[in-house]
């Protein structure tokens, strides 16, 4: 009896071993794919990703091969250099399905975007043709790049047109006045260009900015075409170095602006313009350089429904 049970034991632990093989055991072959060996199959299931953060559903050599290929919900990664020609933008998705364009901290030349439902992410331009980015377009998403020295024209880092956009974590560097530029870290206007609404702008950076960190100005502000409006922007969490202009952000003839949260790190006359029926601002909770002579400019016809600290002044 004694011999039986230990037979009986030995069988089971023999059987067990090999059942655990099997399951560890893949039923597919490691390196062979459907193709017969090739292993794009596999390619095909781990797309390839930009510094692991983008999952590369299509690859193209230009912009006008990302425009052919992408299609809404994709993410688009560039092969080859881009960096001595300006990537233009001109293909979107849809509402609920933007298209992706990934840089990975790749280099190009100024970006240009022309299209609706659009994401722009991880992109360097240095020493680009101002603006260094230019957006025209509805639910537009601008992320994570980088201007650095924009040159010529006016000189700004980024501009807006648009509803619904996001701007956020991006870094603006070293924008030029010379030469009778006002060259500003962000600008948005409303003369041949369509007026801007739900606009945020979060967690960036403007760094040694000559003229002004954000200037934006309505379709009634005296240069616009006095067609719609300019309204609801958020301006949060961002970090402002203008040198030379007297204020750090100025609004004319933009309704319902929220301030807050941001650090205005250079001794500028005051930290925030509103003027020509700027209505509606809220500011609170914001940093500012001790050399800073007041937070808030405002004149009498954007005194309606603001909130905030007391003006020191005038815009």
């Amino acid at each position: 009896m004694r011999i039986t049970w230990r037979l009986v034991l030995g069988f089971l632990a023999v059987s067990v071993l090999a059942l655990l093989a099997a399951l560890a055991r893949p039923s597919w072959p490691l390196e062979r794919g459907t193709d017969g060996g090739s292993g794009t199959a596999a390619q095909r299931m781990s797309p390839a990703t930009v510094k692991g953060a983008a999952r590369c559903t299509v690859r193209a050599t230009t912009p006008r091969e990302a425009a052919r290929l992408a299609r809404p919900g994709d993410t688009v990664c560039f092969d080859g250099d881009l960096s001595r020609q300006r990537l233009v933008i001109t293909k979107g998705g849809d509402r609920e399905h933007p298209i992706t364009y990934a840089g990975g901290g790749d280099s190009v030349h100024g970006i240009t975007i022309e299209a609706d439902d659009v994401i722009v992410d991880g992109f360097r331009s240095i020493r680009p043709a101002a603006p260094g980015i230019e957006l025209t377009g509805h639910r537009v998403t601008l992320r994570n790049n980088t201007v650095i020295g924009p040159r010529g024209g006016d000189g700004d880092g980024i501009r807006f047109f648009g509803e619904d956009l996001t701007i956020a974590h991006n870094t603006v560097r070293d924008t030029d006045n010379s030469h009778g530029r006002h060259a500003d870290c962000m600008q948005t206007f409303a003369s041949d260009t369509p007026p801007s609404h739900r606009v945020r702008i979060e967690d960036n950076r403007c760094l040694e900015v000559d003229n002004m960190c954000l200037m934006a100005e309505g379709p009634n502000d005296g240069e616009g075409d006095g067609r719609g409006t300019t309204s609801d922007f958020t301006i949060r969490g961002n970090r402002c170095e203008t040198l030379r202009a007297s204020q750090a952000l100025m609004f004319e003839d933009v309704q319902n602006a929220t301030i807050t949260g941001n650090v205005f790190a250079a001794p500028t006359h005051h930290a925030i313009g509103l003027a020509e029926h700027s209505t509606g601002a809220r500011v609170s909770g914001n940093t500012l350089h001790s050399g800073i002579r007041y937070e808030v400019g405002i004149d009498a016809s954007s005194r309606p429904g603001y909130r905030g600290p007391e003006p020191g002044g005038l815009p």
